[in-house]
């Protein structure tokens, strides 16, 4: 049996995923949003976070819990674990179903980031196109949403992302081109997701909407975390001021 833990329960699991640096963890083990299970409501060995299709495990792999939880998955899942035990649980169990890649961290330091610089590049904004803050509207826009369902999904609604989310946008005759917004939110800060379309691509507009995002996240005294997907986020990260951390094994997961 595995069981779902809310409330200040969700806190008591902070040391066990300690040593992972997610913030996306924080933003379920604070309450914020996303779901958490564990195999004993008593005394927890192992534990799952959701957060839309990032799924972290922590805590003991050979519970009897443990293979219970990784079957517990959304339909698509990106799973994220430390040791190698789990990483072998998971080969394991879903054998045939995966596909193991690189993901990116960087170090989070606020004294890598320059608000001036962020209002610079925000300001480069092209002819013919239009940088807004997302407001009910623009969070209405279906073209957002095509770009990314991940832009506001984690938000238990449009207002919700309105009155607890960040988020800015690149128009083209009315139609959203590139977003950056808050993917999730933790007591210090979010963290970032940014997408732009094929179409839209090289001409600089996520470099301006992220540099946005991060600007008034940077005014609010909150932390932008960025992680990073494949290079070309890396190298747009790096760009706007992060620092390489290193790269870890993520599981793509179809169920």
């Amino acid at each position: 049996m595995i069981y779902e833990v809310n409330g200040e329960q969700r806190k008591n699991l902070s040391s066990m995923f300690a040593s992972m640096d997610s913030t996306i963890i924080l933003s379920a083990l604070q309450g914020h949003m996303g779901r958490v299970w564990v195999d004993d409501l008593e005394n927890p060995t192992a534990a799952q976070v959701t957060v839309g299709i990032f799924v972290f495990y922590a805590g003991n792999p050979s519970s009897k819990g443990a293979e219970e939880l990784l079957y517990n998955l959304p339909d698509f899942t990106l799973a994220i674990v430390e040791t190698d035990e789990w990483k072998s649980l998971i080969e394991e169990v879903h054998n045939g179903r995966f596909e193991k890649f690189q993901r990116y961290q960087f170090i989070k330091n606020l004294e890598h980031l320059d608000i001036r610089y962020m209002e610079e590049l925000s300001n480069a904004v092209p002819k013919g196109y239009e940088l807004v803050k997302i407001d009910a509207t623009i969070a209405k826009n279906s073209s957002l949403h095509k770009l990314s369902e991940d832009f506001i999904s984690q938000f238990d609604s449009i207002a919700d992302f309105i009155d607890r989310g960040i988020g800015f946008a690149v128009l083209k005759n009315g139609k959203v081109v590139c977003g950056a917004t808050s993917f999730s939110i933790y007591d210090e800060g979010i963290e970032i997701e940014i997408a732009t379309h094929p179409e839209y691509r090289r001409k600089g507009l996520a470099t301006i909407t992220a540099a946005a995002l991060i600007k008034e996240c940077l005014e609010r005294g909150l932390y932008p975390s960025w992680d990073g997907a494949n290079i070309e986020s890396v190298k747009l990260a790096q760009k706007l001021g992060y620092r390489l951390k290193g790269s870890y094994d993520t599981y793509f997961i179809d169920k």
